[in-house]
């Protein structure tokens, strides 16, 4: 069985009001075109920008609070919870749902929410992308120390966006912090931190912590075309990034009980007015199907299960 890590369900304004792709994906186009490309089962979770900012202004590439709601991910959580289990349940039995949250703002608020979304649909994780809403990381350790308690609680792992460079919002280093102050919960750290050395081998020794390797081959471009977003030569981990799929072996190579496969559809691709680095879901499965036999297993099934800890694995036998 395949299971893919990392899927984007819902629409996203930001994306969308500035002629930026992908901006939108439904559960029936993700299940559709990733059993055709030999996908079993789907990690998913919310767009990223929310309907706490100002419509107007994220027209102009903005977020400013000022939106139609006041609970960040309130609505989107909710919005994708009832397409997995309402809308869709015959899709969704393919789906193992990740509740997606901002680490800053309205905590308490959010908790909340979260805690009556829990009681009425089961989700399987907690998601942050810290980086495009301006929301550090690293208020898990103060402002919003309660998603800790309640994934400690609920014995819900993170999954979290992962970056280097300038991006003060969401280091991996600074994950790896988090990780390491909340030994009683399990993070993953999405895009093999951008192939920074150093992280992938801490994230290799501490026992709560993963990767996953989302939007794969458009990262290996972004090393080919000299991009900050990733790890400078000198802190990169070594491999032929001519090659994504030489990259992808590599690194599970290394790496074979860490390493998660995912696509992170739709966003395998980024296009906007200065970028365009396109790849498609065919590919990024292709690319996972260069690794045979029990590794292949370990990437794309069972370090997920180590990372999830589904207290009935049974669920993944429906649909």
């Amino acid at each position: 069985m395949i299971i893919d890590c990392h899927n984007h369900l819902g629409v996203d304004l930001l994306f969308y009001l500035n002629g930026w792709h992908p901006y939108a994906q439904d559960l029936p186009t993700l299940v559709t075109e990733g059993r055709h490309c030999g996908v079993d089962r789907w990690v998913v979770f919310p767009m990223v920008s929310n309907l706490t900012f100002d419509v107007p202004a994220m027209r102009s590439g903005q977020l400013k609070s000022g939106g139609i709601e006041r609970v960040p991910y309130a609505y989107e959580n909710e919005r994708m919870l009832r397409e997995v289990y309402q809308l869709y349940p015959d899709l969704g039995r393919a789906t193992l749902p990740f509740a997606i949250l901002d680490p800053l703002r309205e905590p308490a608020a959010q908790i909340k929410k979260l805690r009556e979304l829990h009681a009425e649909f089961p989700f399987y994780g907690l998601k942050i992308q810290a980086t495009i809403i301006k929301s550090d990381v690293k208020a898990l350790l103060k402002e919003g120390r309660g998603f800790l308690e309640l994934a400690e609680e609920l014995n819900l792992p993170f999954l979290i966006h992962s970056s280097v460079g300038e991006d003060p919002w969401s280091q991996a280093s600074d994950i790896i912090k988090v990780a390491e102050a909340t030994p009683t919960v399990r993070f993953c750290l999405a895009h093999s931190c951008r192939f920074d050395h150093e992280c992938l081998d801490r994230v290799a020794e501490l026992p709560n912590t993963w990767f996953d390797c989302s939007a794969h081959r458009i990262h290996c471009e972004c090393v080919q075309l000299g991009m900050p977003n990733i790890a400078k030569a000198e802190r990169r981990f070594p491999a032929d990034y001519g090659d994504p799929d030489a990259v992808l072996q590599a690194l599970a190579a290394a790496y074979p009980k860490k390493f998660i496969w995912g696509s992170d559809t739709p966003f395998q691709s980024y296009v906007d007015s200065n970028y365009s680095l396109r790849s498609t879901y065919a590919q990024e499965v292709a690319c996972l199907n260069t690794v045979t036999g029990p590794l292949k297993d370990a990437i794309a099934h069972d370090n997920l299960l180590a990372l999830l800890q589904l207290k009935d694995e049974n669920i993944l036998a429906r649909g």
